[in-house]
């Protein structure tokens, strides 16, 4: 393989680093990335790893006797799916989740359902005893390949604030003690 140097006329492009609280806005609406279709695998592991012994959800046979026909997604991956997926837009900047509330599963999940997500901002306020931090309250939905809302609950988190995020670069080396980049041909 050929190796040269760094490109000329290159520039380092600072990557997503989320939102800080003065970044949110009520009423903004975002619609998360990233979709995920749910395996046998991760209801199974999730359900076994939580000690959920309702045999709904891993137990095929018995599923099949239900009203349902086929085994149920654990509700609590759902939670956690949903709530991973809005991370990016909402939360990557997290002090601490202060709470989940409303949370309705109207529909059920099945193995092979591909989830999304939605969430719509309903408050933002300073926080009184954490002036470096805000508190942030979402609404979010979760829904199928087939547009059926799965589940919707309300969020609160707190943020930091612009100036007040503590700083990364002690976790990963500089950049400037780094080797130039290396394109291969």
């Amino acid at each position: 393989m050929a190796r040269s140097t760094e490109v000329k006329d290159s520039r380092i492009v600072q990557g997503w680093t989320g939102r800080l609280f003065e970044d949110f806005a009520v009423g903004d609406i975002y619609y998360h990335p990233f979709g995920k279709t749910v395996t046998q695998a991760d209801n199974q592991q999730f359900t076994l790893m939580t000690q959920n012994v309702a045999k709904t959800h891993v137990d095929a046979n018995f599923a099949k006797s239900t009203e349902f026909g086929l085994p149920l997604v654990n509700s609590t991956f759902t939670l956690a799916l949903v709530t991973g997926q809005s991370t990016i837009d909402l939360s990557m900047n997290v002090f601490a989740n202060m709470g989940w509330d409303e949370v309705r599963m109207p529909h059920p999940v099945y193995e092979g359902d591909t989830i999304y997500s939605r969430s719509k901002v309903l408050s933002v306020r300073g926080s009184a005893s954490r002036p470096h931090l805000g508190l942030v309250t979402v609404a979010t939905e979760g829904f199928n390949q087939d547009g059926a809302i799965v589940i919707s609950y309300r969020r609160t988190f707190m943020v930091y604030r612009q100036g007040h995020l503590p700083s990364t670069a002690s976790s990963r080396p500089d950049e400037s003690s780094l080797p130039a980049v290396e394109v291969q041909a």
